[in-house]
């Protein structure tokens, strides 16, 4: 497909119909609005998953670690890609943001055996840049098993209802800004989200979550895409943002449409990409202190 249809406001036809039998029961979405998570739930099916991680770890021994922690790998790499638009994602997706739906970001987390990588409590969306009253989620996927000895994600169930205060710097390796909420956390009501290879999670983007280190000898692999609505907006004063319509059409124009790779690594794919997360890590640095100030004005 040329990077002309995939930049167009509407999906086309033949993305449309290739669905999955993965939507939400309308209990599930119950539970979601609920408790603010999901898992596990079907994904990818064995081989794909398996065939994917296969990839990304040939990516990782050709070219090492990837950039930004894979930050939006999924617009230079189209297998990548496949996965942000599969099916059996979006379905469930929809069941919760909407038909029109926008792939915002995605990022690796992966944990290698003793790495002593972790994350600390803390709410996503607070530090996007995005409008926080908003449905916005992510879907985390998993390539290898995520255990409670390799570090699954954790959650606290009912705490995506507001926003609170973070402390920046405090403990996280794994989060670009090792921010960290500045309330008390009661460990006791943690939910670890254990998933099977291509089974997924799905969370509130003000959720509180984190994990904890590898303390196995298995490596962990997964792959968060965040996606929303196509209504929502940007915070105002913010530079102008860019996202991929991953499903159905976007009738708001809030956001740039970023384009599909043409192959692997191709050089117009990779610069759009440095712009891209060059971008976002300005966003991100305007947000944090758009958001210090708003809570700043509540206390």
């Amino acid at each position: 497909m040329s990077a002309t249809s995939r930049t167009a406001n509407t999906v086309p036809a033949d993305n449309l119909s290739a669905q999955s039998a993965n939507h939400l029961s309308p209990s599930q979405v119950a539970r979601y609005h609920m408790q603010g998570y999901l898992a596990p739930l079907p994904a990818l099916d064995p081989e794909l998953a398996r065939t994917t991680l296969f990839k990304v770890e040939t990516h990782e021994k050709q070219h090492g670690d990837f950039p930004s922690k894979g930050l939006k790998a999924h617009l230079y790499l189209p297998w990548m890609e496949e996965v942000v638009r599969h099916p059996g994602i979006l379905d469930a997706v929809e069941s919760i943001v909407g038909p029109d739906i926008l792939c915002w970001s995605s990022r690796f987390f992966i944990k290698d055996p003793g790495d002593g990588g972790f994350v600390s409590w803390h709410q996503d969306v607070t530090y996007w840049g995005l409008d926080v009253s908003e449905n916005i989620l992510t879907a985390w996927i998993a390539l290898t098993p995520a255990t409670r000895e390799n570090g699954v994600m954790k959650v606290i169930p009912g705490s995506h209802t507001k926003v609170v205060a973070h402390r920046e710097g405090a403990a996280s390796n794994m989060l670009l800004r090792g921010q960290e909420v500045a309330v008390e956390v009661e460990e006791t009501q943690a939910v670890f989200m254990g998933l099977g290879a291509g089974e997924m999670s799905l969370h509130h983007g003000l959720m509180f979550h984190g994990s904890e280190d590898n303390r196995s000898a298995q490596r962990r692999v997964g792959f968060a895409v965040r996606y929303m609505p196509t209504r929502v907006k940007p915070l105002e004063g913010l530079p102008r943002d860019s996202a991929m319509l991953v499903r159905g059409v976007d009738h708001y124009g809030h956001f740039d449409l970023e384009p599909s790779a043409a192959g692997d690594l191709d050089p117009a794919a990779l610069e759009f990409h440095r712009k891209a997360t060059a971008r976002y890590a300005d966003i991100n640095r305007q947000a944090v202190k758009k958001h210090l100030e708003m809570m700043s004005s509540q206390s």
